[in-house]
């Protein structure tokens, strides 16, 4: 496919477009690597170089009149599990290399990935975890309904209020903490639950299980500097709902055991 100079430009910075929303949904560093480079072949670029971390993409393209081109992106939102959003972009570029679409309709397509999924399965899905979750690890029917009804305040904060952090860190600290206290203040002042149970369901919506995933992944296929700052952030997010939690414990009373 051949494309203009000014097109050859708008095509690096949708591919960057297109790495840090994958980067920000779950997708680990060497599916970004792959995805960006096959979408650069596809598109005419002789060779595509891409080098991706956690908080940086940078792609250098050289197309076969030898015009090089190259930007960077700084990713600052965190990590999350729209994995939604991933799958849609995964789709995307496995159509563009079978047949490269027009850049103004991949555009289009790029801005289409960013639409929400719909809420009520969000809200829905969340419910049924964190009650699932209370119930599998020893809970009553009455803990499982309780945190499922904690695990909406959870979706509705992550919605919501997550913006307005600096970060995911002081995010889970805050969250946590809020939602203990209501959940301790709840269950004192409802016979026959258990504190613990609904905690256990309800953090299990907050903790980072596919940001450590993928960075032992990224470790384990030789991404050892994008796998070592996954692995940090997930054990800090993780540090933060630990303290929100224990902060509320104490605050309120504590756990009977």
């Amino acid at each position: 496919m051949t494309l203009t100079k000014a097109e050859e430009y708008k095509l690096l910075h949708l591919l960057l477009d297109m790495g840090e929303m994958m980067m920000c949904s779950g997708g680990e560093v060497r599916r970004v690597e792959n995805t960006l480079s096959l979408m650069g072949k596809a598109y005419g670029a002789t060779e595509t170089d891409v080098m991706v971390i956690t908080a940086s993409i940078i792609v250098t393209m050289k197309f076969g009149d030898g015009n090089l081109i190259t930007e960077s992106r700084r990713v600052e939102s965190p990590g999350s599990n729209k994995l939604w959003r991933l799958e849609g972009l995964n789709a995307l570029s496995r159509k563009c290399c079978e047949s490269p679409l027009p850049i103004e309709e991949l555009e289009l397509e790029i801005k289409s990935c960013k639409q929400p999924a719909n809420l009520w399965k969000f809200y829905l899905g969340s419910a049924l975890a964190a009650g699932a979750f209370a119930v599998f690890f020893g809970g009553n029917i009455l803990d499982g309904i309780i945190a499922a009804v904690f695990a909406l305040l959870v979706c509705f904060f992550q919605r919501k209020i997550s913006n307005i952090f600096p970060n995911n860190i002081i995010f889970n600290i805050v969250c946590s903490f809020v939602v203990g206290v209501l959940i301790c203040m709840a269950t004192r002042f409802i016979p026959t639950t258990h504190t613990d149970m609904v905690i256990i369901g309800v953090i299990m919506l907050l903790i980072p299980g596919i940001a450590f995933t993928n960075s032992m992944r990224d470790i384990l296929v030789g991404d050892t500097i994008s796998g070592l700052m996954r692995l940090i952030e997930s054990l800090l997010w993780a540090a933060g709902l630990a303290v929100g939690f224990m902060l509320a414990i104490l605050l309120v009373g504590g756990i009977a055991i």
